[in-house]
């Protein structure tokens, strides 16, 4: 038994039992990766993998409890390393930090900042992507920090932690119908085609929730990923705009106005995750606690040992 052939088995689960999508993963050719999984077999004396001819479609009883233990066993591993790179050097190393165009934009700014005048020898590395992308990131020891709105609390590999809580806002070219209203309501919103993000993406369910709530149909007319583009194109008058308020600056965006909506939209709490079970290393913690105080390398060291539920 060896190292390739448990990353073979892993890879193999990830890759849907496909595997020449194995092999092109892990650099090697399709034949080895079949030798590979057919000799760990062998010295096991069971099978893994439920096959029909030369194809694998599935994980047999034993495979499923071997898949777990090759996880373990491949996360620890890399856990040896992180520590050892923790040892030898506390301030040098790489910390990948897995999030969304709003948050890199929006929320982390002034932490990367703090965070860079503290370890200037840390190869800091925002990657952003989608909710489900981060979550699959932290799982497959891609990323350390995950930081997103959407889709961190439900997987049972991660530890998620509440960061801040934001509501939405209306945002509509300077001199628009709607600013010359008291209050606001969902009604008025909908008469307008609406420009807003895309689904899975910086509390759209949210938004798609109130309506539904109040019996509403709005016109959507382009869903974005981020305010940016979303402001880009209000401006150009093709709608009106429901963003996250925290997007909007109301110097950079003369054009437009901000009106209050946190009274129709539920609030949104954006989330930090982190895998259970990985070793972070000292500088991974100061930028969770850099994002919030009450994260303290205590109690999320805490949540990362605990046995997910």
């Amino acid at each position: 038994m060896n190292f390739q052939q448990l990353r073979i088995v892993r890879e193999t689960v990830r890759k849907k039992f496909n595997l020449t999508d194995v092999a092109t993963a892990l650099h090697t050719s399709q034949s080895g990766v079949s030798k590979h999984i057919k000799d760990l077999e062998d010295e096991l004396g069971v099978e893994l993998f439920v096959r029909k001819g030369k194809r694998l479609l599935g994980l047999t009883d034993p495979g499923q409890e071997v898949v777990g233990i090759v996880e373990r066993i491949l996360l620890d591993t890399q856990n040896i390393k992180k520590l050892g790179q923790q040892f030898a050097n506390t301030k040098k190393g790489t910390l990948t930090v897995a999030t969304t165009h709003t948050q890199a934009r929006y929320a982390l700014p002034k932490v990367v900042s703090a965070f860079k005048k503290e370890f200037p020898d840390v190869n800091l590395i925002l990657q952003e992507t989608s909710p489900p992308e981060i979550a699959m990131m932290l799982v497959n020891g891609l990323a350390d920090i995950g930081i997103a709105t959407e889709g961190l609390q439900q997987v049972s590999e991660l530890a998620a932690f509440p960061y801040y809580s934001w509501h939405h806002g209306v945002i509509v070219p300077r001199g628009h119908h709607l600013e010359t209203l008291s209050k606001l309501t969902l009604d008025d919103i909908a008469e307008f085609p609406i420009i807003t993000y895309h689904q899975g993406f910086t509390g759209r369910g949210r938004i798609d929730e109130a309506f539904a709530k109040a019996k509403l149909e709005p016109d959507v007319v382009m869903a974005a990923l981020d305010a940016d583009v979303i402001k880009a194109y209000v401006e150009l008058n093709l709608g009106i705009g429901v963003i996250a308020s925290m997007a909007f600056d109301p110097d950079r965006d003369s054009g437009l106005r901000l009106l209050d909506a946190s009274k129709l939209f539920a609030v949104n709490t954006s989330k930090i995750a982190v895998r259970r079970g990985s070793y972070l290393r000292g500088f991974a913690f100061r930028f969770i606690e850099l994002c919030s105080r009450d994260l303290t390398e205590a109690k999320v060291k805490a949540s990362i040992d605990a046995t997910a539920d």
